[in-house]
């Protein structure tokens, strides 16, 4: 997903907004909302204004990814709703409903990634605002601007305990008598996420500057902490993040790692395809370099974000060591 397509806005998010900001006015926030709006999601039960230590602290995660971590430090005191969350559609052309906008009107708490990828949830927290509400904005968090060519954090070893240790402080401070439940599960947390980072540490040692091919950035943070060689222009990695044609040079320049059989593994963004990505998966088939399929989303098919990173960075390996190629985890 990229600042580009995030453009894109619809009657459908007007309306949302409009009923958002009627809900805030005709409920003062003390509505019960269940289920989620959009598939995979979690619940949100309970408002904004009923956080106390007896009851559900109500929150959105953008992404699912996030959404996951929240659930994860959250634990039996956290109702979450992910906004985001089908990996079998392309969630570059995401547009909000009204459900989207009644469960962030709820929330006691958001996460979002920022650096353009989820703009959506400015504009609907500001038209339901909410003094107490805290956000967390990913981007902002780790320090980065709004210049950061890649808005894939998620896929950043450094991204997620940061906002571990950031949901930790927010839902304490929502729940104080809860602090130490919040703190046990951010240990939890960590030492799961320790695979996948040990992996990564392993797979540099053994596998230093392996070349690989990419359509567009979205694992890109994942395989440089993996220590790889991402032979695809970038130029050509923006252009098809953005929607737009890369130059016929870059085209040209891809191919050629494929015909020449430069690379060792060409991974793809798998919810986002377009001729260029079809030309390119054949090019890559015919010459017999295996495929890794990458998601912007979390699989929902009982993956957390832990099991999802190490499956990603265990199909790189596949195809590093054995050729095998992993389209679809």
């Amino acid at each position: 997903m990229t600042r580009g397509r995030l453009g894109r806005w619809s009657v459908a998010l007007a309306s949302s907004l409009a009923l958002a900001t009627l809900a805030a006015c005709s409920s003062s926030g003390g509505g019960s909302h269940s289920g989620s709006p959009s598939a995979g999601g979690g619940s949100a039960t309970g408002s904004a204004a009923s956080a106390g230590s007896g009851t559900k602290i109500v929150a959105v995660g953008a992404e699912n990814e996030y959404a996951d971590v929240i659930s994860q430090i959250g634990g039996k005191y956290v109702a979450t709703t992910a906004i985001m969350s089908d990996p079998n559609t392309d969630p570059h052309t995401f547009e909000a409903s009204a459900g989207v906008s009644k469960a962030v009107q709820a929330a006691s708490l958001v996460v979002q990634n920022g650096v353009g990828y989820d703009d959506f949830m400015d504009k609907i927290e500001k038209a339901s605002p909410n003094s107490a509400r805290k956000v967390i904005n990913v981007q902002q968090l780790r320090g980065l601007p709004d210049s950061t060519p890649n808005p894939h954090l998620w896929y950043d070893p450094k991204t997620m305990p940061a906002v571990a240790a950031e949901l930790v402080k927010d839902l304490s401070a929502i729940q104080p008598a809860h602090a130490a439940y919040f703190q046990a599960q951010e240990t939890t947390f960590l030492a799961a996420l320790k695979p996948w980072t040990t992996a990564l540490a392993t797979f540099t040692k053994e596998h230093p500057n392996v070349p690989v091919a990419t359509t567009e950035p979205v694992a890109d943070y994942m395989l440089q902490a993996a220590g790889t060689d991402n032979k695809t222009p970038w130029s050509l990695q923006a252009a098809i993040m953005n929607g737009t044609d890369p130059s016929p040079q870059d085209v040209a320049t891809q191919s050629g790692l494929f015909k020449n059989k430069q690379v060792k593994v060409f991974l793809y963004n798998q919810q986002v395809t377009d001729d260029i990505t079809a030309k390119f998966l054949k090019e890559a088939h015919a010459a017999g370099i295996p495929v890794v399929g990458v998601y912007e989303t979390m699989p929902t098919d009982g993956y957390t974000y832990q099991s999802w990173m190490l499956a990603e960075l265990d199909a790189l390996k596949k195809a590093v060591v054995s050729g095998t190629s992993t389209e679809k985890l």
